[in-house]
């Protein structure tokens, strides 16, 4: 495996696993929560 290579996989391994870490935190529940109220807001229903 040439270093590049080594590197791009640590970089995308290391990258999932904060994905992984926000979602288990309950980040993506709020990103949810926050685009549903501004969506809302911009059509007028709220």
């Amino acid at each position: 495996m040439t270093r590049k290579r080594a590197l791009w996989a640590a970089l995308f391994a290391l990258g999932l696993l904060l994905v992984v870490l926000g979602v288990l935190n309950g980040g993506a529940r709020d990103v949810l929560a926050k685009a549903v109220k501004i969506c809302s807001e911009c059509i007028g229903l709220g």
